[in-house]
């Protein structure tokens, strides 16, 4: 029986705890109302998905933190919004529960749903290939089916006998194989001439915290060996805005040219000739953009401790770890100094590294590129007509 015939008003429930969440759910929906006009969804979530009609039980910056230390800061409050939220869904039991990413938050919750007979999804694989393997014995517990977003994944979910469909990224489908960096640059209003960077240091205020000095410190050294640079910040909340306006101030860098954008990361990511990035989504973004880029990140120094025992890869972005080995350079904890930092960038930022970088960015961008929201929602339909 199809899942059209079998729920014709189904209603499904998402929770996702970050913005790349968002967007990947959003797409989803959207794909999903096209097939099912009746649908409905309920859950946490974020601007993306409440664009696409879901009723937000709760936003998702009530989930929005990185790393052992931060979880902890907040986990009564955390743990107050789960209960909440469990006792609510097996109350309504919609006819399917999709955890986005958010392992930490999700699993644990799909388990408590499937043994009361609630179907259960999960989104985007944890890295069970990078750090922390024992979580698949979890993932079998939680997940009726996984979503896959890279190809190394499916293979060991499929070993370890959990139904799993490798979907690919969606910004592979988005991002054009070509992005021209003097259109860019126009449709910006920024000089074709100059040399410019693009700062991303994350999308949560966590990770603007944690880089945003050493950033600044970086692009300092760069404009006192470059006086024409010029640098531009997209961020995606005024929170994020008054964390890094904070750190301008802190590192008496008021006269560095510098241009904040709201969000439109991918236009500063086109128009730059290298990307200074917080290791996460941006990285995979600057790469499909084919663009040059130096990885850093800085965690709380207990969560690093943790995370660096547990590693299996000796590299953390994901550039890197598609390629499966380094193509661009990383700085992470105490090697991201501003010094090792502006050296890279310099170096990155050399017209011949884009040339060096385009066969392997554009090998990634085609594995990837597999109509994502299309696969996603035939697997959800398929769940979905599955007695």
């Amino acid at each position: 029986m199809s899942a059209d015939r079998a729920f014709p008003e189904p209603r499904i429930a998402l929770v996702a705890g970050e913005p790349s969440g968002d967007q990947l759910a959003a797409h989803l929906m959207a794909a999903l109302k096209q097939k099912l006009p009746r649908i409905s969804f309920v859950g946490i979530g974020g601007a993306g998905m409440r664009a696409q009609g879901m009723d937000i039980w709760w936003p998702q910056e009530k989930l929005a933190v990185m790393g052992y230390v931060e979880v902890l800061r907040r986990y009564r409050e955390i743990s107050s919004v789960r209960r909440a939220l469990k006792a609510r869904l097996l109350a309504e039991r919609p006819d399917l529960f999709i955890g986005v990413d958010a392992p930490d938050f999700n699993l644990d919750l799909e388990i408590a749903l499937r043994k009361k007979g609630v179907r259960t999804m999960h989104y985007v694989s944890p890295s069970i290939w990078a750090w922390r393997g024992g979580r698949i014995r979890k993932m079998a517990k939680a997940a009726d089916r996984v979503l896959a977003l890279f190809p190394m994944e499916a293979p060991i979910y499929k070993r370890a006998g959990i139904p799993v469909t490798y979907v690919g990224h969606p910004l592979a489908d988005q991002i054009p194989p070509v992005t021209s960096k003097a259109a860019m640059r126009d449709h910006l209003g920024l000089p074709r001439e100059k040399t410019i960077y693009a700062l991303l240091p994350g999308s949560r205020q966590s990770e603007v915290a944690n880089l945003s000095d050493v950033f600044i410190a970086a692009a300092q050294r760069i404009h006192a060996q470059a006086p024409e640079t010029l640098f531009l910040v997209p961020l995606v909340t005024r929170e994020n805005r008054l964390e890094f306006e904070t750190a301008l101030y802190r590192q008496n860098a008021a006269k560095l040219p510098l241009r904040f954008l709201f969000g439109h990361a991918r236009e500063a990511m086109g128009a730059a000739d290298a990307v200074l990035a917080a290791s996460g989504t941006a990285t995979l973004e600057a790469a499909l953009v084919k663009r040059p880029m130096v990885i850093a990140y800085k965690l709380a120094p207990l969560t690093y401790w943790f995370m660096r025992r547990r590693a299996y890869l000796p590299y953390v972005g994901l550039p890197n770890i598609l390629a499966g080995r380094f193509i661009v350079p990383e700085f992470l904890q105490d090697e991201a100094t501003p010094e090792k930092l502006a050296a890279a960038l310099l170096k990155e930022a050399a017209p011949e590294r884009a040339d060096e970088l385009e066969t392997e960015f554009t090998r990634i961008h085609d594995v990837l590129r597999q109509n994502t929201a299309e696969k996603a929602a035939a697997a959800v339909m398929d769940l979905l007509a599955t007695k």
